[in-house]
């Protein structure tokens, strides 16, 4: 019986064999396919097809994930991936994007500590590799910073180490999307190593599968036979297709030998022969694995250029977004009225629009024309915040439902007005024209930062007591809103509003009162002109600024 090994590692990530040396070890060994399933990487695809084309073996273009679920590092194989499609090179590039930015965190950290490094040092030792902490280390120790490669994650790049920079990751769910997008097959890798409950488990695998995933990697190197067994009932029960594949590296993993594992390990050719057929009805059926998503964008330095427009290219990708059937949600620390004529006059006149106002403070549905949701600051709080303010020499404004309420014109008024046409009451006690809470206040000072600052660090004892966040929109404004509002909960209330699973959400933010939202959603996108806060949090930066349609050429592959 012939016999294949879907699963495997080479030097082009976290291997020691090269490509070419992995499929003549696999040819030596009788198989008749393998899958190179790299780690975030297809550098080696080419070179082990050209190796298997001479020695008549089936070579599957993979590639193995590493994302992240409530805490937990869970990876998915692709299989038969279109590695050379301009779409899956993009994704890709936003991958590097992400580890490049951690990897130079880590060199300046590193520098700070004593053992100077640069990225360029990094690459040019360990040349046509994907950077890792192993490649760190193994950079510690041979300069003679450290005496073992333990040492170096013992003291420096561990978990818990000074110079550790997390790199945040995909979600398995948006890892599945792409490679079903890149014409793949998303199998769900060695369930049993990450150590969950059957419940939950369960729960992950039951969410996969809404995204679109095709298989569970039920024969492994280091299962046990119960183990094996409850993976087959897992993958009979939400319909998905057996993998099998001994995770080989080579001498990275002592004992574990290609096919064989620990020497127990047999896939049999026919695991392979059900996921090509599986692939036959994925190509026949594509309206299956289909599903819609709702996108949160910040505006300012987001969606809109510095001209607070948007370009024809971004109004068409908006237009053919709503089209398909997904959602958009028009996200700003502004008043819900300002952002409607935002909406207005960016011509986004189309169906399943949704606004929010004050950071979250209000969600507003645009076909309903009705507040679906609305929480504020008390009368008291707002009174305080202004007296504060005023007492600092900073002008601090607040919001009815219909009008801003400042206390009067000013400088720092005007410059706040420039592109905000919502309508204003002037009075000196703002919260004598209020009839209720308000959803914000906002502090403007347009000349020294600094004193923004001081009146921030002034009122957050006050605002840690009292509930309430303060949060710079930009330099020049420090906002106020209740603490459970905020951008990310509202991503989180209206997904819930419209029942639709967060993992099909997609938020897009620049500035630090965006952070919350793009943490939340299912992907988040910072704009490649946002803060190093900002980046260092979201799983995707773009290749583009808000001047050059960075959110729109993000946006096109997510249709």
């Amino acid at each position: 019986m012939n016999i294949v090994d879907l699963h495997t590692h080479s030097n082009k990530s976290d291997g020691s064999l090269s490509p070419a040396e992995l499929v003549h070890l696999a040819a030596k060994k009788g198989l008749s396919a393998i899958a190179l399933t790299d780690h975030d990487t297809t550098d080696g695809i080419d070179e082990a097809m050209a190796v298997a084309a001479e020695e008549n073996i089936e070579l599957i273009p993979g590639i193995e994930f590493s994302t992240e679920y409530e805490g937990r590092d869970i990876h998915i194989v692709g299989l038969y991936i279109d590695h050379n499609s301009e779409y899956f090179k993009r994704r890709l590039v936003n991958f590097v994007n992400g580890r490049l930015i951690r990897n130079r965190e880590m060199c300046r950290r590193l520098t700070e500590h004593g053992m100077p490094v640069t990225y360029e040092e990094l690459i040019e030792e360990f040349p046509d590799s994907v950077i890792t902490r192993a490649h760190f280390a193994r950079y510690l120790l041979n300069h003679g910073y450290t005496k073992s490669l333990k040492e170096a994650f013992d003291r420096y790049i561990g978990d818990r180490g000074p110079c550790f920079v997390p790199r945040k990751k995909i979600t398995p769910m948006r890892a599945v999307e792409i490679i079903l997008k890149a014409g793949g097959f998303p199998i769900l890798a060695h369930p049993v190593l990450y150590g969950m409950s059957m419940a939950r488990l369960d729960q992950l695998v039951a969410r996969l599968k809404q995204m679109g995933l095709q298989g569970i990697e039920a024969v492994y190197s280091t299962y046990a036979a119960a183990d094996e067994r409850d993976m087959r009932r897992l993958a009979d029960k939400y319909d998905l297709c057996i993998s099998g594949g001994s995770d080989f590296h080579g001498k990275a993993k002592p004992g574990l030998e290609l096919a064989t594992g620990y020497g127990k390990l047999f896939i049999p050719e026919e695991i392979l022969d059900r996921i090509k057929e599986r692939r036959k009805w994925m190509k026949e059926n594509p309206e299956q694995l289909r599903y819609k998503k709702i996108l949160f964008t910040d505006l300012d330095g987001t969606l809109l250029d510095s001209e607070k427009q948007i370009s024809d290219y971004t109004w068409n990708v908006l237009k053919d977004w709503t089209e398909t059937g997904h959602k958009l949600v028009l996200c700003s620390g502004r008043d819900i009225n300002s952002v409607g004529s935002v909406k207005d006059y960016l011509r986004l006149d189309f169906a399943g629009v949704y606004l929010i106002g004050y950071n979250g403070g209000q969600i507003y549905d645009c076909e309903k024309k009705e507040t679906l949701y609305k929480i504020t600051l008390s009368v008291e709080q707002v009174r305080h915040i202004t007296e504060t303010a005023k007492q600092h020499g900073i002008h601090c404004h607040t919001y009815t439902d219909t009008h801003i309420v400042s206390p009067r014109d000013s400088e720092a008024f005007r410059y706040y007005r420039r592109v905000i046409k919502t309508p204003v009451i002037y009075s000196e006690d703002v919260t004598a024209v209020m009839t209720d809470g308000a959803c914000k206040c906002i502090a403007v000072e347009v000349e020294d930062h600094d004193r923004l600052e001081k009146l921030r660090m002034t009122l957050l004892p006050w605002a840690e007591e009292e509930g309430v966040s303060m949060l710079y929109s930009n330099p020049n404004y420090l906002e106020f809103f209740p603490s459970v509002s905020g951008k990310g909960a509202s991503v989180r209330k209206l997904c819930e509003l419209l029942n639709i699973d967060l993992c099909f959400s997609v938020a897009v933010g620049d500035e630090q009162n965006d952070l919350s939202m793009i943490e939340t959603a299912g992907m988040g996108i910072a704009m490649v002109n946002g803060t190093e806060e900002v980046k260092m949090a979201a799983t995707v930066i773009t290749m583009d600024d808000n001047n050059h349609d960075g959110l729109a050429k993000a946006l096109v592959d997510l249709i």
